[in-house]
């Protein structure tokens, strides 16, 4: 069983430390009630802030003079995350948070909204979905946040860049992410700085400097800006630290890139195609992993495929699949760094009507993945020689138990509880999240925010957790904005431990009928 992810500040901390600086700061207290938060310093950490995720010297926000609990800020983010902290060179300590993730800033005001303080997961980070100019306060007294947009962000002033050696780096490039060794550009003239080789599909930054990531980085305007057989997508760049945002070369071949860093402009020349050689891929193991998989991310438990007796090189699996995405790979490799075998195209979908494209690549980065659209049985087939897989849906949907005639067979409870590191109350049995009853016995409805996670429900607060519980007939079945991907429930104890994934963070509505033993997710907002 995982471990209790209680939101160990949410419901029940305050500060009873004064924290002067950076040097006097003080352990956390964790005091009974949600009283103030007392700190004397308040920061912003994230690649929506000019500062992005360098946690030893974050962005401080400015204290009010009515009110020094009250912490205001103006100024440019970018579209990005971020997250508050009243501690400065720890990940490890307790962060102020939205209720869930994803929250958004925009340029819709947001008064008054609720936030949390926890440690460790989940993860919860503001979404800023603009880029601009904006005022945010957080009142600690009231462990409330509001958010303003001011305006439009001023464009970057442009000043030529001066420096003796360029680099690049990123999964696109020879050296890959090695900052202690990437790609060296040639000098041609003061300015500008041209490179010349081969780049592959994957992202890349430009710097001037090696061994570090805490610099500034010369990067696209907007993230993902594409780089393939038509040039850049667009020609000018920034050079900023934050947000971290990358080209996105989409074309394997051999490139011409010259860097204008008095102008801060990109030209991209595709000199010509290379075509990588695909031999044979011999292995005596396939294994895939994803949530769409029935054992999931556990590589220890990867699901394995079965080679052909006649043919080395032809490997299958037949099973369910559920909504998500997965991947395969030749060893179950702890590390994840092993070779994986990938669409050749990010997101690639396999549905009733199959694969969308039977190429794939089989390679470290970037981390593309074959994504399931149709929850169903399948029939999936590798072949290694021709490095091509086929997808075949033999069912309709994974077996479902039969569906009770008598209402006297359905599931008996006088209440529902919901666990899971998605919902509020995390892994804690004891304050396992309780569900409301209706004017239908076996009809319960909850209301409330999820975040991104796992979660199962049960009918006893039982501290064992040896008792039954109801859950998905698939591991990892899909609760996201479009609902639940299959709505059968089973109700069972032991393994196999199947759990519903929230994919989509926000506030939901849950119901669960025992008699039809089916579960209805709808988004609300």
């Amino acid at each position: 069983m995982k471990s209790n992810k209680i939101y160990a500040f949410a419901a029940a901390i305050a500060m009873s430390v004064s924290l002067a600086s950076c040097d006097g700061e003080k352990d956390l207290i964790i005091i009974e009630g949600k009283l103030p938060i007392k700190t004397s310093v308040l920061y912003m950490v994230g690649d929506a802030t000019p500062v992005g995720w360098n946690i030893d010297n974050p962005l401080p926000m400015e204290a009010g003079a009515d009110d020094p609990l009250v912490f205001a800020w103006e100024g440019s983010l970018f579209a990005g995350e971020l997250k508050l902290c009243v501690t400065t060179g720890s990940w490890d300590a307790g962060f102020i948070r939205p209720t869930y993730n994803g929250a958004e800033i925009g340029r819709e005001t947001v008064s008054d909204a609720e936030f949390v303080m926890s440690a460790g997961d989940p993860d919860n980070k503001w979404k800023v979905t603009e880029p601009g100019i904006y005022r945010l306060v957080f009142n600690l007294r009231e462990w409330t946040m509001s958010s303003v947009f001011v305006g439009e962000a001023s464009a970057p002033e442009i000043e030529p860049i001066e420096a003796d050696a360029f680099y690049l780096v990123g999964d696109a490039t020879p050296n890959g992410w090695a900052i202690d060794a990437p790609n060296e550009c040639r000098k041609e003239s003061k300015y500008i700085f041209i490179y010349e080789g081969e780049l592959k599909p994957g992202e890349m930054k430009a710097c001037t400097s090696t061994g570090s990531w805490d610099v500034s980085f010369v990067r696209p305007a907007s993230d993902g800006c594409a780089i393939g057989k038509n040039g850049a997508e667009a020609d000018g760049f920034v050079y900023t630290a934050s947000p971290d945002h990358k080209w996105r070369v989409t074309d394997h071949g051999e490139y011409r890139l010259t860097f204008d860093l008095e102008h801060w402009k990109i030209q991209a020349e595709f000199i010509k195609e290379i075509v990588v050689e695909k031999n044979p891929i011999e292995t005596e193991t396939l294994f895939m992993i994803g949530d769409a998989t029935p054992n999931g991310w556990s590589m220890d438990n990867a699901t394995e495929f079965t080679v052909d007796p006649s043919d080395s090189f032809i490997f299958t699996w037949e099973g369910d699949l559920v909504t998500g995405t997965f991947k395969a790979c030749t060893e179950r490799d702890g590390t994840f760094s092993c070779p994986f075998i990938r669409p050749e195209s990010p997101d690639c979908e396999i549905s009733s009507a199959g694969v969308a494209a039977p190429g794939f690549v089989y390679t470290t980065s970037p981390d593309d993945q074959w994504r399931v659209t149709e929850a169903g049985h399948y029939r999936l087939t590798f072949n290694l020689r021709d490095w091509t897989i086929s997808a075949e849906m033999t069912g309709d949907k994974p077996d479902l138990p039969d569906t009770p005639d008598d209402p006297a067979d359905a599931i008996e409870a006088e209440t529902v509880y919901l666990i899971g590191d998605a919902t509020p109350n995390g892994w804690s049995m004891d304050n396992a999240t309780e569900m409301s009853a209706t004017s239908d016995r076996y009809v319960f409805v909850w209301e409330g925010v999820l975040t991104t996670g796992e979660l199962k429900a049960c009918t006893e607060r039982d501290g064992t957790f040896s008792c039954p519980f109801l859950r998905p007939v698939t591991d990892g079945c899909s609760i996201s904005r479009n609902g639940v991907a299959d709505p059968a429930l089973v109700f069972t104890a032991g393994d196999p431990d199947n759990k519903w994934r929230v994919a989509d963070a926000g506030r939901y509505r849950l119901t669960f009928n025992l008699s039809l033993r089916t579960i209805n997710a709808e988004y609300l907002d």
